[in-house]
């Protein structure tokens, strides 16, 4: 259903959780993809072999994208190798707690470093190879925590509401270039992000009944509607905030 055949995918945070299922997924979909990670290096090459054998190109770039060098590093070593990026998905992030009066600013600071900064320079690399060839599709990776707020972690909540925001404007200033922005938010995703919270059996079965699904999600599922947006299935939503939450928060 989803016929990728010839694109070239740069998903950011590619070596776990979502950013892993979502580089993996746009390769069975028939994308070379290249993406960034941090620290470990058995993971980045974990997912090249996987990607290998979905017969896909793959490109594992060590890059801290909070520093602008290294996020137009990455870019230009895909831009280099494919002479284009058709999908940008803006995936990595952190999440850490942050109690208001009682929060450091390097707390502060590290999450807006992170999570908002490297996304700037990420997309702001990316815009201009998409600009000249005249489109593209740019999916921003949020959070519930946007839409509703989270206690304890406000820093976190700010960081991923300013990706809405962020998605609605480059619509509208990058529509005219045939480029679609889009935004896809998940509630819990069982991940290894989640796994000191999920660590306690009685917290993550009140999650679940919170749930109306009544299930927490793998990242294949928040993967799926990623994908979704990356195809031409999606070529007429753009500005767009998709929740996949399972119904945990319901707005539109």
């Amino acid at each position: 259903m989803f016929n990728l055949s010839g694109r070239k995918a740069l998903v950011t945070g590619g070596s776990r959780g979502i950013g892993r299922a979502t580089v993996i997924l746009l390769a069975k979909a028939g994308c070379d993809v290249a993406f960034n990670y941090v620290r470990n290096a058995a993971a980045a090459d974990e997912v090249k072999i996987l990607v290998g054998k979905a017969g896909k190109e793959c490109l594992a770039v060590k890059a801290e994208l909070s520093r602008e060098e290294e996020a137009r590093g990455l870019v230009e070593v895909a831009a280099d190798r494919w002479g284009r990026v058709d999908i940008l998905v803006n995936n990595h992030g952190i999440w850490t707690y942050g109690e208001m009066g009682n929060m450091s600013a390097a707390v502060w600071e590290e999450t807006m470093r992170v999570n908002l900064d490297g996304v700037f320079h990420v997309t702001n690399a990316v815009v201009p190879l998409m600009k000249a060839q005249r489109g593209g599709r740019i999916i921003y990776v949020s959070s519930t925590a946007a839409v509703r707020g989270e206690a304890f972690h406000s820093h976190y909540a700010a960081s991923k509401g300013a990706l809405h925001s962020l998605t609605k404007s480059l619509a509208a200033e990058l529509g005219p270039y045939n480029i679609n922005v889009n935004c896809v938010a998940p509630g819990w995703v069982d991940t290894d992000m989640s796994a000191e919270a999920f660590s306690d059996p009685a917290f993550r079965k009140a999650v679940e009944e919170s749930i109306p699904l009544k299930r927490i999600p793998f990242p294949e599922d928040i993967a799926g509607p990623i994908v979704f947006l990356a195809s031409d299935l999606a070529r007429h939503i753009t500005g767009a905030i998709i929740n996949v939450n399972g119904g945990g928060v319901l707005s539109g």
